[in-house]
Formats: structure tokens, C-alpha cells, sequence
């Protein structure tokens, strides 16, 4: 069969509409079962990089060239923003080199012999292990032998435990989902292995086991110290491509609202030069940040409030007297909360998004409210998945 299209996933796609994966479109395929075999290969197709991406979950496109990857993920944002009536300036793709994630979800599993540690493989609860992986930092590799000892100590014999690695400015934060409750037992024996590792600190179901020091983060001039597991952009180089639009966008504004604020990544570094409301759900992480700011040298004043945004987005008279607003909602999008910056009088939008679909909903709502889109810039820190990050700015004609 011959390969048409590509899904949002990044299956191959038949012309009678059977999906294909590790394939690309203009292809002639033989499609055995969970290896195709390509008859005719595309010009874009290229070795996958990694020895273990026939079996491992972790990656869907190493099989396609950069160039083409970066075309296809700028495709899926101008299609998604087309369908919503919107013509998009793509101004850029920027990918995140290989080896640079500095988050990585792991899974454990204990054996008979000792500990499985790896990502699982697609669609599936097999655990692969992936020594050469080329997604995450080398230093979180070398963690292999910790994260085993760590599974060996927690997980039952039929379960699994997860493992998020974040490398922070002192090393290794590990925080573990474990589901179940933590014994005195454990903690002695966990706190051991951190010790023995140098982990910078280890938590198990957001309850710190044990820390050498406080695993902090860089948020412009302010050092942050998330809660366990708390959300941070996947590569450095990722976020400072979306903190450039993102402060491009908001230069010379001097009271700035930032909405799902997060721990700070795109407030802390804009109140060099604004004031900043930040707004966020999680109370925990709201907590970091503001920490984060006190003990920071040179800032602008900075505020929060906890604050749920889809169940109380701030309407448009509590966005007065704000110069600019900037958005980064999860992906659901915040349907809510733009409708309250489209009723508003602010004049300039900076959106971050993780999903072209959701943004492109909420950008139509600001440009039927008056709003000119700039140039789109596409962010891929996912890199060889199908996951899509992207940044511009509206601003009020």
C-alpha cells in the first residue's frame, strides 16, 4: 500500500485509510505487523539515530529527517490555525538539539534478578531499557544505577513505580509515584540510597525523602525551587525560544499579568523590567516562585494569587491597569480566561501553547475581538515525537 499522509501522531496513513506506523508519506509499504517493511522508501526517510527506536515508546519520527520533521510540525499549526480561519507567518521552527531533555518521566519495575528501568515501549506496558537514548541529558543517564536501586527499594513485585528525573542547578531531583504508603522502613532505606548517590533531593508521592540541596531552577535573575514533580519546560534551549517571543512581545509594558504562571519561567525573567500579577492554580508552585523572587537581587515588584483560571478566569475589570497579559494554559487551552483578555482592554497577548488545536480555538476568539496575530514561532523540545509547542503575540489594532 502507499503511504498518503501523516496523522497527528505521526502514522502513516493509507490511501485505504490503514494507519502505518514509522512511516512517510509517498511511501510503498508492506505493513507486517508492527515492523513495515518499505518498499519504497521517501526521500526524507533517514537511520534513526537511536539503536532502540524500533522497540522503545519514547520517539515516533527519528525515521525522517530534521527538515522534514520541522515542515511537518509547522504544518500541523498553520492547518490547525486555517481550520479556525486564520492565515499564519510562521517565523521559524526552532528543535531542541539531541541529549538535551532535562526532564524525563521514567518507569521501574522490580524482577527477579533486580530492577527494570526504561520508557515503555509503544502502546504497551513493556518497559525498555534505552542506555543510548538520545532524548535526555547524559548526566540523567548516568542515573541508571540510582533509579534501579530506588526500584528495587520501593516497587512490589507486580507493580510499577514512575520516576521523574529533573537535572536542576544542584543535580538530580527525583521525585517517585509509588501508590502506596510510605514506611519508616522505606524512608531509611531511600534516604540511604540518595545519600549514597549524591541526589540533590528525593521525594515519594510529593513527600521529600530526603535532600542534599535545594534542587533549584533559573528564571531569569531568580533562583527557584520547585515542588516535587512540578511542571518545567522539557530543554533550556526550548524555553529560552519561547521566553525570547515572549519578552519581545512584551517589551516596554510596565504592569504585566502572567496567567497559568507556573514557578515562574516567563514572569520571574520579565520582572527585570515590569511589575508582575502572576496567576496560577497550584498553590505549591505559586509558593516557589514568590520565594524565588524575594531572594532575587534587582526585581520588579512582583504579586500572586492562587487561582483557578477555567473555573474563575480574572474578568475584564480585574485585567485593568495591566499593559500586557502573558498565557501559557495546559492543553486544554483557556477558552475562558481569553474571552475575558478579548472583553478586556489590554492591548498586548503574549500565548504560549503545547497544543496547535486548543491555540488556534483561542486565537480565533482574540482576532474576532480586534486582535493582529504576529508571526507564529514553532518550538519543538519534544523532539522526534509529535508533540508541538508554539508562541506569538496579538496585539489590539
Amino acid at each position: 500500500m502507499e503511504i498518503e499522509s501523516l496523522t497527528l501522531q505521526g502514522q502513516g496513513r493509507a490511501t485505504d485509510g490503514t494507519l502505518v506506523p514509522r512511516t512517510l508519506p509517498g511511501e510503498e509499504v508492506d505493513p507486517v505487523d508492527g515492523a513495515p517493511r518499505i518498499l519504497r522508501p521517501a526521500p526524507e526517510r533517514v537511520v534513526p539515530p537511536c539503536p532502540h527506536f524500533r522497540s522503545c515508546g519514547g520517539c515516533a519520527m527519528q525515521h525522517a529527517s530534521d527538515a522534514f520533521v520541522a515542515e511537518w510540525k509547522a504544518g500541523i499549526v498553520r492547518r490547525a490555525l486555517q481550520a479556525q480561519g486564520i492565515e499564519a507567518r510562521i517565523e521559524g521552527v526552532h528543535t531542541s538539539p539531541p541529549n538535551s531533555r532535562r526532564r524525563a518521566k521514567f518507569a521501574g519495575r522490580r524482577t527477579k534478578k533486580g530492577a527494570l528501568v526504561g520508557f515503555h515501549a509503544h502502546r504497551s506496558d513493556v518497559i525498555v531499557e534505552g542506555p543510548d537514548c538520545r532524548l535526555v541529558l547524559p548526566r540523567i543517564l548516568a542515573l541508571r544505577p540510582a533509579l534501579e536501586e530506588l526500584t528495587r527499594a520501593a516497587a512490589s513485585r507486580k507493580g510499577e513505580v514512575a520516576l521523574t528525573v529533573t537535572w536542576s542547578l544542584e543535580g538530580a531531583d527525583v521525585a517517585m509515584e509509588v501508590g502506596r504508603a510510605m514506611t519508616g522502613e522505606d524512608r531509611v532505606a531511600l534516604a540511604a540510597i540518595a545519600g549514597a548517590r549524591g541526589l540533590a533531593r528525593l521525594s515519594w508521592d510529593g513527600e521529600p525523602v530526603a535532600m542534599r540541596a535545594p534542587p533549584a531552577q533559573r528564571f531569569g535573575a531568580a533562583r527557584v525551587v520547585p515542588p516535587p514533580g512540578a511542571f518545567l519546560q522539557a530543554t533550556a534551549e526550548g524555553e529560552a525560544a519561547l521566553l525570547e517571543v515572549v519578552r519581545r512581545g512584551t517589551e516596554g509594558a510596565g504592569r504585566i499579568v502572567d496567567l497559568f504562571a507556573g514557578c515562574g519561567t516567563f514572569g520571574l525573567p520579565l520582572a527585570a523590567a515590569a511589575e508582575i500579577h502572576a496567576v496560577e492554580g497550584d498553590g505549591a508552585m505559586l509558593a516557589a516562585l514568590d520565594r524565588g523572587w524575594r531572594d532575587a537581587p534587582g526585581l520588579r515588584r512582583v504579586t500572586t494569587e492562587t487561582r483557578d483560571l477555567f473555573r474563575r478566569p480574572l474578568i475584564a475589570d480585574e485585567l485593568a491597569g495591566f499593559e500586557a497579559a502573558v498565557i501559557d494554559p495546559p492543553r486544554a487551552g483557556a477558552a475562558a480566561q481569553v474571552a475575558e483578555l478579548a472583553a478586556s482592554g489590554i492591548g498586548t497577548v503574549a500565548m504560549v501553547s503545547c497544543n496547535p488545536v486548543t491555540f488556534a480555538r483561542d486565537a480565533a476568539a482574540l482576532v474576532a475581538a480586534g486582535f493582529a496575530m504576529d508571526g507564529v514561532r514553532v518550538v519543538d523540545q519534544f523532539r522526534w515525537s509529535a508533540h508541538v509547542e508554539l508562541a506569538t503575540i496579538f496585539r489590539r489594532a
